[in-house]
């Protein structure tokens, strides 16, 4: 007996709306962890179409035009670079008639690569973090080196379709603010799909970090004149300069301004800047460090004597405030003002160790849990659970111990992670202690991101409090792992700063 085509199945043989969608989600995620964790070899990578650095940019284009090119490799002798449209773009403004430039005189040589076995991931961020829209595709040193093909962006975003490249994209593109609150908008639900996919806290900060940056610098650009752009420096700072932040927490961002310059309106640049974070999902900072601030928005002169204060004055925030900008990253404008004012910073404390010691007592300053408490886990009652306090007890003293002790031996790196791997190299901390401080810290921002996803999902307040009862028996067993390491770490600080003598 055939099948009644008008025969409809009963209701309860059917997925119910939220079942679908809670399928659907599922099917996403794992098709983008998929997607993520795939080889750039299975993406589309084009092959190596060579040109001679001698041919005039004419006869190159020619030879492009003819197989669907929008960019070729040039050999020059032993150099190796590309020649894409956007430099022939630019080459066009040049004096020389085309058919009279050598395409060696406007390609790049400086190649960004990735290794044909690396994870998509990988080009996506290389892209990303450099501001290209190709990855040379090249064998490992190893195995020879060769060149095998060239990865667009376009490509890679033909193979991992509406995710996290979009957002670039969007950021690239934005004609105003509002277009890009479309794309600030989007970044959560990103991180809770990456988060959710199982994808590594490091990977997904290093991501956000680049998107944030971006963001922060086309913004910049829509709103200060070139001429503000050009005399000044925009920075982020704290966990944002780390590259530690995932989900939008607040704002920690400055103006550095080249000495004797002045920008009439700047009062009004600057506001329209915090506002426009704001809007787009970057609270307000509570202790007001934005460059909105005055206090945050000084020439290069005025900021060294800020920084003096917090240094050797008493101000009540002046070590927080130092702590703050010890972990500045450049956003957009002149690098070389942050360069100066951390370098005033360097010279001022060479051999002062005093000031070191109190600087690293910071990380010392908050109670751990009293003895009994994880005993008390079962059987709790809602109106006296416990909580803990991820960032004070646990993400804030590696993170300031770490940054202590950067500052004293002259690290330049910014992340704790790097930090942490400079002192081991360095012989200024244990490569043990190093490593296990290093995992402590991404379990915690992990549990943190935990914590603060599901709150979001609540409609609740995000805070670093995580309720002890929402944890399973291997989170439990994880954050008491963590706090023993940090412990010893806290030991460490004590021991190389005499903490019990002060």
């Amino acid at each position: 007996m055939l099948p009644d085509p008008d025969f409809d199945p009963p209701p309860f043989d059917r997925p119910t709306p939220a079942e679908e969608a809670v399928a659907v989600r599922r099917r996403d995620q794992r098709e983008f962890l998929s997607l993520l964790m795939a080889r750039v070899r299975d993406a589309y990578v084009r092959k190596p179409h060579w040109v001679d650095g001698g041919a005039d940019l004419v006869s190159v284009c020619r030879e492009m035009s003819a197989h669907g090119l929008g960019s070729a490799l040039v050999r020059d002798g032993e150099r190796v670079g590309i020649f894409t449209t956007t430099d022939l773009r630019d080459a066009l403004l040049r004096a020389e008639p085309p058919n009279a430039l050598a395409v060696r005189e406007v390609a790049r040589f400086e190649l960004i690569s990735v290794a044909p076995d690396a994870e998509v991931f990988e080009a996506l961020l290389l892209m990303l973090r450099h501001r290209v829209h190709r990855v040379v595709v090249r064998e490992r040193e190893s195995e020879g080196g060769a060149i095998v093909g060239v990865l667009s962006q376009l490509d890679l975003m033909s193979f991992v379709s509406n995710h996290s490249h979009l957002i670039a994209l969007q950021i690239q593109q934005a004609a105003d603010p509002a277009e890009l609150k479309v794309a600030a908008l989007q970044m959560d639900a990103l991180v809770a799909l990456l988060h959710g996919s199982g994808i590594r806290i490091e990977i997904i900060c290093s991501l956000v970090r680049e998107l944030n940056r971006q963001l922060f610098a086309r913004l910049w650009a829509m709103l200060a004149p070139p001429q503000l752009v050009a005399n000044s420096c925009l920075i982020v700072m704290g966990s944002e300069g780390r590259g530690e932040q995932v989900l939008k927490t607040d704002q920690d961002n400055a103006l550095l301004l080249r000495d004797g310059f002045e920008m009439p309106g700047l009062a009004t640049i600057t506001e329209d800047f915090t506002a426009a974070l704001i809007d787009f999902g970057y609270p307000r900072c509570p202790g007001n460090i934005m460059l909105s601030n005055p206090l945050w928005c000084q020439p290069l002169a005025g900021f060294r004597q800020t920084l003096r204060g917090w240094l050797f004055g008493a101000e009540p925030d002046g070590a927080m405030n130092l702590a703050i900008f010890l972990d500045a990253a450049v956003v957009a404008g002149d690098a070389g003002l942050l360069q100066q004012a951390r370098a005033f910073v360097d010279e001022t404390l060479v051999d002062n160790d005093a000031f070191f010691a109190r600087f690293a007592a910071a990380a010392d300053q908050f109670s751990e849990p009293a003895v009994g408490w994880w005993s008390r886990l079962v059987g709790l009652r809602e109106r006296d659970e416990p909580s803990f306090d991820l960032k004070k007890l646990g993400i804030f003293p590696v993170v300031h111990g770490v940054r202590a002790l950067a500052l004293q031996h002259h690290v330049a790196a910014l992340g704790t992670t790097a930090r942490l791997q400079a002192l081991a190299e360095s012989h200024h901390l244990d490569a043990s202690l190093a490593r296990d401080l290093t995992e402590a810290l991404h379990c915690l921002m992990r549990a943190r991101l935990d914590n603060q996803l599901r709150q979001r999902n609540a409609g609740q307040p995000i805070d670093n409090l995580v309720q002890l009862s929402t944890l399973g028996t291997l989170e439990r067993d994880g954050l008491k792992d963590t706090l023993t390491i940090i412990r010893r770490f806290r030991q460490h600080l004590r021991q190389v700063y005499r903490l019990d003598a002060m």
